[in-house]
């Protein structure tokens, strides 16, 4: 059974305005809600800081402030902030509410993207910072989480997504109630500039540096440095230089690895100004490989070029003798002239002189066929004609065709380099979960294997999820209906039990088992427990109350009381110490209730200090160490102790002061 997590902000209306629907995100350092300003009848993100920071006067006296500064930054691609306040001493933002993924979401799907995807992401990411940094506002935490990401509908391409980044200013406000403390880095380690971990500085550069780390990631599906404790990934970044990509995605352009290697220098000087100067890098980058894509695999365009002309003269002139003999122009013909009744006759009966009507072509044909050379000639150029005929059909009919490979069972980078080396265009459609083929393999392929494909035709591979599993969302804070909508949505069986809670109204979830982040498969039973609101019972306060009249006000009440007894030097015997249920808990009828009732101060044994020649000092001495006082009732001067009250051996309570008689 999990632990409850109490969520009062749900439902509430902060500053009279804002109406707090869902709990979205939790954050190292602040909670992010949906809710719906009620004054302009629009969705928004409610970021409220967690009151570890918000005790500390200097930092929310920072965060004012630097909430100010990126309220004025305005830019398509960065979360706009609209309201700043304070609820019951806990700043908050109103922002944006973009409907949409983090790039982080869209990293743990697809674990790597396309080097098109990665780059048309990087430019709006730049741009919004690069925004930011003309405004003198550095970002200093750059990572997937902070980037919120709008694909378009029906598709999965990013290349038409909307990117918008968060967080401006936050760490800085953060960092900066830190300064007089123990100088701690405030960053992600594994996105961190160097400088950051050397001397805690930073400019327009780190922030430059964190986007190439970005960059990294999203061609490589990791970062390059995740294996140690925070502070050992932290010094990586001080002491190596980060990998080229293709180390880990071979196929990769190498304009990509420089991009990567100039955002990425160990030295701030050798990288890019700002974002701006790097927005540039990356939009030069892509030119480049647009260029290289659309020239590969294709004639070049022959440059227009100025010739001479050839005049009418020179046309039918003889050829130089200069010229050789294989490129002298034909001499031209003149046809003979007709006669005028020859032509007459021609025209008006469609035949020669001899009057026999054979056609032009006929005639060519007969001359032809009538000279061996010719016969030759002709049937040439038949053979030749079906030859090329023949070719052609066998061409398009089979020629251009070869024979699809098996690329199931294949890995995702397998079937990318398979089709690169041989030829083949290797797109990828959703995947589908599958409980016996491992995630990111090939499930199936259109064309199947052996079926008939062109060269360098396109095959669509479907991969698999893995088994179907998903994670238990937080519920706690929410309302039923909807925990139970996103529970069905993942196909999981709900099953609710509902209990009194003194912190939820009635309706909210106060806890799931299995809890929350449990990765389960579908059809598991998950059993939701939801506040019935407060119990009908009220416990009262009890303490240092008579017993008797407090077990009489309980039973009343309809609990069951149980007594137990302990000494006690400050509350008076048969008062109540202490009760087991805490003042203002809600209960049900026949709840168990112990009170504890003191017994006095505890009883202690008189120790024996007469007639063993004891003197006074030395017996009192001795009734201390036994948690008693000494009085002298009759003073003996160098006398003994003769005689005691109470007696040795009596059980009296330990303070009790004990009565000596001196004598000789």
């Amino acid at each position: 059974m999990d632990t409850k997590v109490a969520d009062n902000l749900i439902g509430s209306l902060v500053d009279g305005r804002y109406r707090v629907r869902t709990r979205v995100a939790r954050g190292g350092m602040a909670t992010v809600y949906t809710a719906v300003d009620e004054r302009l009848e629009r969705t928004v993100a409610l970021k409220i800081i967690h009151p570890g920071q918000a005790d500390d006067p200097r930092f929310v006296e920072r965060f004012t402030r630097e909430a100010k500064t990126i309220a004025r930054l305005t830019h398509p691609n960065i979360v706009a902030v609209y309201d700043q306040g304070n609820h019951e001493g806990l700043p908050y933002l109103v922002m944006e509410y973009v409907r949409g993924r983090t790039l982080r979401d869209i990293l743990t799907d697809n674990t790597r993207m396309s080097p098109d995807d990665a780059l048309a992401v990087l430019e709006q990411m730049l741009a919004a910072i690069a925004a930011a940094h003309r405004a003198g506002v550095i970002h200093r935490d750059v990572k997937p989480e902070n980037v919120l990401i709008a694909e378009a509908p029906g598709t999965t391409n990013l290349v038409d997504a909307v990117v918008k980044v968060a967080d401006f200013g936050l760490a800085r406000a953060v960092e900066a109630s830190a300064d007089d403390g123990d100088g701690q880095l405030l960053a992600t380690v594994a996105y961190v500039a160097p400088e950051l971990v050397t001397d805690g500085r930073s400019d327009p550069r780190s922030d430059v540096y964190s986007v190439g780390i970005v960059l990294f990631e999203m061609l490589t599906g990791r970062v390059p440095y995740d294996d140690g404790k925070p502070i050992e990934i932290a010094w990586c970044h001080v002491d190596q230089d980060v990998p080229a990509p293709s180390k880990y995605v071979p196929d990769l352009p190498r304009e990509i690895d420089d991009l990567v290697a100039q955002a990425t220098s160990r030295d701030p000087d050798q990288r890019p100004l700002d974002a701006g100067a790097m927005l540039g890098a990356v939009q030069t980058a892509r030119d480049g490989l647009e260029a290289s894509a659309s020239l590969r695999g294709r004639t070049l365009i022959q440059p227009t070029m100025l010739v001479d002309t050839i005049n009418s003269a020179a046309a039918v002139a003889p050829a130089s003798p200069a010229r050789p003999s294989w490129s002298r122009l034909p001499e031209p013909k003149v046809a003979e002239r007709p006669a005028p009744g020859r032509r007459r006759a021609a025209s008006a009966g469609g035949s020669d002189s001899d009057g026999a009507g054979t056609s032009p072509v006929m005639v060519w044909f007969t001359q032809l066929m009538s000279r061996p050379n010719g016969r030759r000639t002709f049937y040439a150029t038949l053979a030749i004609l079906a030859l090329v005929i023949s070719l052609t059909g066998w061409w398009f009919g089979f020629g251009r065709y070869t024979t699809t490979p098996k690329l199931v069972g294949q890995t995702q980078a397998q079937a990318t380099a398979y089709g690169k080396v041989h030829g083949f265009k290797i797109e990828f459609g959703t995947a589908v979960f599958d409980p016996k083929i491992p995630k990111g393999t090939v499930v199936s392929q259109k064309p199947t294997a052996t079926q008939k494909i062109l060269s360098n035709g396109v095959i669509m591979l479907t991969l698999s999820k893995g088994p179907e599993r998903y994670p238990i969302p937080a519920e706690a804070g929410v309302s039923f209906d909807i925990a139970s909508a996103q529970l069905s949505a993942i196909k999981m069986v709900v099953k609710r039990v509902d209990v009194y809670d003194n912190d939820l109204a009635s309706g909210f979830v106060i806890s799931t088992n299995p809890k929350a982040g449990t990765v389960e498969p579908p059809g598991v039973q998950v059993t939701v427990t939801v506040s019935k609101g407060r119990a009908p019972i009220t416990v009262p306060n009890e303490v240092n109350h008579d017993y008797n009249a407090a077990n009489q006000e309980l039973t009343n009440l309809g609990l069951q009381v149980a007594e137990a007894q302990k000494s006690s030097t400050t509350v008076p015997a048969g008062s109540v110490i202490s009760q087991s249920l805490p003042e203002g808990t809600g209960v049900t009828n026949g709840t168990s209730i112990i009170l504890t009732v003191s017994t006095g101060p505890p009883l202690g044994t008189v120790p024996q200090v007469t007639n063993l020649g004891y003197t006074f000092d030395q017996a009192s001495k001795i009734l201390q160490n036994a948690g008693f006082t000494a009085v002298n009732v009759f003073d003996y001067p160098g006398g003994q102790v003769r005689n005691q009250s109470p007696a040795a051996g009596t059980q009296v309570q330990e303070g009790t002061q004990v009565q000596v008689w001196m004598g000789p």
